[in-house]
């Protein structure tokens, strides 16, 4: 059996067409209206009753070599015009310093604070939207050199010109006096090292003076020992001497008493003693060899033996005892050791002395005038602003026109399309 087969309807388009849909909106332009003036309104009310802001700045640059020539000829101390400006920026920035500003003047804030505040909790609410500092690189802009801009936004009844320039001021100030507390300090720990060198000098002069006197003294010590011990030896040597001599007398006394000599005489005239002579004879005798003592006869020889024995010093038979007892003495007292204990100015002798005394001299004279020394140049100092930069009361109303247009006509655009549509005529009839 076949069953006949359901046929489904066709699927309802719907179809928009913008002329009715237009049509539709313009039937609740008075929705698109009041949502426009609600928008609007609202708008212009918050334009009227905000509170307006100000926005102020200066511009810093670095200013000319010449400006911190004194400072940097010093030798002590080196800054740039472009570091100085750099440490400025840096120290515009700090929260240190503005905190330290305005401890210092806590009038410029007074108008922000309220509720017993302190300084402090203002200034935090206060700091994180009101400062900026920027810097202008001249590879960026147009500008021939490194600029700061200090920027400062406030609301009315803050005096931001005097916080922009009294802060700037009081941060170079600042600034200066670290500079030239840093200076003082260099110039006195220079001083001081340069002092500790000129003591250190003395020391080592003091000890090389003494090491010289102690050397001069032992050199003299060992001189004058080696010359008593050799004069010493020198005179047991010319005891030696005469007790051998004394000896050797004794046996050319001995001699002569045996053969009789009394006087001196020759050994060939000892041989003709006794022959007869007639006539006046010279006799002349030629020997190579040394004639024995006992020839002199032994009177001579006693009288030479009792001046040996009886002779208490041998110093003066012997030139070189003469000489040792001239050194000894010359030994006793040196005269560069007395001199050198005698120095009263002992400076004088220091080896770099003249260095070390220029370089106090210079450092204990110098002097840098801070009163003319600059470290940036406020090029353009802050002005009283010609008008608020917040709110932007034209912007504001116009944002608010164009959302209570578009709020209202989607509102619209809604209600026509989620309403049914009443039937028409030609609807009916079908």
């Amino acid at each position: 059996m076949n069953f006949p087969t359901k046929i489904r309807p066709d699927i309802e388009h719907h179809e928009i067409d913008i002329t009715e849909f237009l049509r539709d909106l313009w039937k609740q332009r008075s929705i698109i209206l009041l949502f426009t003036g609600l928008s609007t309104a609202i708008a212009v009310t918050y334009a009227l009753t905000a509170q307006p802001q100000y926005k102020v700045q200066n511009e810093i640059r670095p200013v000319a070599a010449t400006d911190l020539d004194m400072l940097n000829e010093s030798g002590l101390y080196k800054i740039q015009p472009e570091q100085a400006l750099r440490r400025i920026g840096s120290s515009m920035d700090s929260y240190t310093e503005r905190l330290s500003f305005f401890q210092a003047n806590p009038g410029l804030l007074a108008p922000l604070q309220a509720n017993g505040k302190s300084i402090e909790e203002t200034l935090e609410r206060f700091n994180t939207s009101a400062f900026t500092v920027e810097q202008i690189d001249p590879k960026k802009t147009a500008n021939l050199s490194e600029a700061i801009q200090l920027g400062v936004e406030y609301p009315s009844g803050v005096d931001g010109v005097a916080i922009v320039n009294n802060f700037t001021e009081f941060v170079v100030k600042r600034e200066k006096e670290k500079v030239e507390a840093d200076f003082k300090t260099l110039v006195e720990n220079r001083i001081a090292q340069t002092e500790r060198k000129l003591l250190s000098k003395k020391a080592a002069y003091e000890a090389n003076k003494d090491s010289e006197i102690a050397e001069l003294l032992e050199k003299d010590q060992l001189k004058k020992e080696t010359l008593q011990d050799e004069l010493k030896a020198l005179r047991q040597q010319l005891q030696t001497r005469r007790q051998n001599r004394v000896k050797q007398l004794d046996e050319a006394i001995s001699i002569a008493k045996n053969l009789g000599i009394v006087t001196p005489t020759t050994p060939s005239a000892l041989g003709e003693a006794g022959q007869t002579r007639q006539g006046n004879m010279i006799r002349t005798e030629v020997s190579n060899q040394q004639i024995p003592l006992y020839f002199m006869g032994q009177s001579a020889l006693e009288a030479e033996r009792a001046t040996l024995v009886a002779r208490n010093s041998d110093d003066f038979t012997e030139p070189r005892v003469d000489e040792i007892q001239k050194e000894l003495s010359l030994l006793a007292n040196n005269r560069k050791v007395a001199l050198l204990k005698q120095r009263s100015n002992e400076e004088l002798f220091l080896k770099g002395l003249g260095e070390i005394r220029e370089e106090l001299a210079h450092l204990k004279n110098l002097h840098v005038n801070f009163e003319q020394i600059n470290l940036v140049n406020i090029d353009r100092p802050a002005s009283p602003p010609q008008g608020p930069i917040k709110p932007r009361k034209a912007l504001i109303v116009g944002l608010g026109l164009i959302f209570g247009l578009m709020l209202g006509t989607m509102l619209a655009a809604v209600r026509t399309i989620m309403l049914p549509k009443k039937p028409t005529d030609k609807s009916t009839a079908d």
